[in-house]
């Protein structure tokens, strides 16, 4: 007897049909066992229970576990004990075939964790003895989803477009600025999330949405927060180095950004995300100081302030024009030398 544990059937208990010809004929020991199909992050879609063997496998409606997909043969497979008494599964001569590593075959031993394909299935077999991992932390924040983060991250969104308007507005106050910017800004973000969310929609179960745009507004406004704290470190304490590399500080915001989203889309991967995203900073920061050596002659991002500040931000002495006239003056002797050994 065939149950099935999950999915749009849940709950109908269907009898096996009738071996065809050439068949084996059915084994009761050794059961029962799942039938696991999965999505193509690894989560579990379905499953149904089978009790006896040999397990048919196919899009008729005679097998005893029904591939419901367009690319499998009515009768595409054949599960049955192998001479060592374990899981053998075995091509019934179909078009598309099975793939197990990326490699077509035609018979393969099945244990608990392997994972074959037909057509556009993915699947694995295993049975009642095979051990559970132990239960995980829910750290997936359900409550957090929907729309209220979504609203959350387009405020965010919005008030760093207008922070942003209002920082670099060196004229009169235009109106038509604080309108197009967060519009802007807002669109921009609709995109970036819609894309995450389409991937979640995809290699997941939900889109989620509301918790990709909440991510969004939080980097924006992280990004935000490193340019300007770096523009009041610098304009302070004469810190000069700050601006010089505080592009690298955006870098590893932004790869944070990314294993948020990543981490929405497949929560089980996790510590393999971070180590991704570790990686994948340092080689966009390594980049970045080859870039700068190659364009300006030095690693540092050229002085460059964002922002006007106000002067009673400044915390550093100023120097006098004394100091300043001899620096300049030891500068152009420096000039002067590299020239005439030239």
């Amino acid at each position: 007897m065939n149950e099935q544990l999950s999915g749009p059937m849940s709950g109908q208990i269907s009898a096996p049909a009738a071996t065809p010809a050439g068949m084996p004929s059915s084994l009761s020991t050794g059961g029962p066992w799942t039938i696991e199909t999965l999505a193509r992050n690894g989560e579990v879609l379905h499953r149904q229970r089978v009790h006896t063997l040999p397990i048919r496998m196919g899009r008729a409606y005679d097998n005893d576990f029904i591939v419901d997909d367009d690319y499998a043969a009515p009768h595409h497979a054949l599960v049955d004990a192998g001479p060592d008494g374990k899981l053998l599964l075995r091509d019934l001569g179909t078009r598309n075939g099975i793939v197990h590593d990326k490699r077509r075959i035609k018979e393969l031993a099945m244990g608990g964790d392997t994972v074959v394909r037909m057509g556009h299935t993915t699947l694995r077999i295993r049975p009642a003895s095979h051990p559970v991992p132990p239960e995980l932390r829910d750290r997936t924040m359900h409550g957090w989803e929907g729309m209220v983060p979504g609203l959350a991250g387009i405020l965010l969104t919005a008030l760093c477009a207008l922070l942003a308007a209002w920082l670099t507005d060196r004229n009169n106050i235009e109106l038509q600025r604080y309108v197009q910017w967060p519009a802007a800004a807002i669109g921009v973000g609709l995109v970036w999330s819609g894309l995450w969310a389409f991937s979640n929609r995809l290699f997941g179960r939900r889109a989620r949405l509301g918790r990709h745009y909440f991510i969004f507004g939080c980097g924006l406004s992280a990004l935000l927060c490193v340019r300007l704290l770096a523009s009041v470190l610098a304009y302070a304490w004469s810190l000069e180095w700050v601006t010089g590399y505080a592009s690298h500080a955006a870098v590893v915001t932004v790869a944070g950004m990314i294993y948020f989203h990543l981490a929405t889309v497949t929560p089980q991967l996790r510590r393999r995300l971070r180590v991704v995203c570790a990686v994948l900073a340092v080689i966009a920061s390594i980049l970045v100081l080859a870039g700068n050596q190659q364009e300006h002659g030095q690693m540092a991002d050229e002085l460059y302030m964002p922002v006007l500040l106000p002067p009673e931000l400044r915390a550093s002495p100023d120097a006098p024009v004394a100091e300043y006239i001899n620096q300049v003056g030891a500068m152009k002797k420096e000039i002067d030398a590299e020239r005439g050994g030239q």
